[in-house]
Parts: structure tokens; sequence; C-alpha cells
């Protein structure tokens, strides 16, 4: 990492309860929670939208919801992003075959209408060199209605800030998938 962590005792007691919980979570403290810890308000503002956007009472199904951060991942070329996001992919009930199509998805059959178009939108908005234009956010809006579409769009923005911070600073993945 280019940033290094600060010793676990030095972080608000706040922020290290939140890394008791991943401890629990995920058998280790993540390094990019050590990495945003390092500013407790950014730090703060960015676990609220990672809780609001993976609420159980989410309009976007979880494992839809895997699929496009793990896509987002995939297209930033964040090693840490892709390995946590395929864990929780996986554990959410996705198929192997699914995670390792799914960098080619146009190709593939194993992925159905509702995933293709997010998969899709999540593409336009992630590329630089791609728009979303009238035609595909009217597919998105039919799919997922105007409050899924907020949050369809949400999600990737969010995992795009993710995995550009991530890359920024050379975040290595943590080992939680091998594919």
């Amino acid at each position: 990492m280019r940033i290094q962590a600060k010793p676990i005792n030095a972080y608000p007691w706040f922020i290290r309860l939140f890394f008791w919980k991943q401890r629990l979570t995920y058998g280790k403290v993540l390094d990019p929670g050590l990495l945003w810890g390092r500013s407790p308000p950014v730090f703060a503002a960015v676990a609220l939208l990672y809780g609001a956007l993976n609420r159980n009472g989410s309009p976007l199904d979880k494992v839809l919801r895997s699929l496009v951060t793990v896509r987002v991942s995939q297209i930033n070329h964040c090693p840490f992003c892709v390995d946590i996001n395929t864990k929780t992919l996986i554990d959410r009930g996705a198929s192997m075959d699914k995670v390792e199509a799914l960098d080619n998805w146009r190709e593939s059959l194993l992925f159905d209408e509702i995933e293709r178009i997010a998969l899709e939108y999540a593409e336009a908005v992630t590329y630089s060199d791609r728009e979303v234009d009238d035609a595909l956010f009217a597919r998105v809006r039919q799919c997922f209605g105007d409050d899924g579409a907020v949050e369809l769009s949400a999600l990737i923005a969010f995992q795009n800030l993710s995995s550009k911070f991530n890359c920024a600073l050379d975040v290595p993945p943590q080992g939680f998938c091998k594919i």
C-alpha cells in the first residue's frame, strides 16, 4: 500500500468498533478501512453509504448487486475489490460458472435479462468512453423502476469510488477468493 495503516489504538473508538465487526465478519481488518479511517468524517460517510446500498430492504436483489460490484471492480482493475466482492457474490449464492463468466457476460447464456441490463448499465456508467443513452436508461427504468434505477446508479457510482480509491492507494487483495 502507498500509505500505511496507523496502529489500531490510534483510530477513534467508533472506527475501532467498525474494525471489530470486520474481524468478526472477515477474520481480519480490511486494508481499505484502515486507510479510510485516517479521515474519520470521510470514513463515517463512506460506511453509511455502503450500509445503505447493501441493506436487506434494497429494491435490488443481493446477487445482482454483487454481480454489478464485481464487474465494476474488474473494469477498474482493482484486485482488492475483485477479491472481496467475488467472495460476497459466492456467499450470496452465485455459481462459480457465473463468477468465471462475468468478464465475458455478453457471450454467456448464464445471465438473465435483468442481469444483462444491469451489467450493460454498469459498463456504460463506468467506462469513460461510453455513455448512458436514453434507450439504455429506458430499459433500466422498465426493469428496476425509478427507485431501483437510483439505487443501481448509486451502487455503480459507489463501487467506482471504492475501486478507484483502492487502486490509487495500491490496496492489495486480502486472499478472500482465489479465482
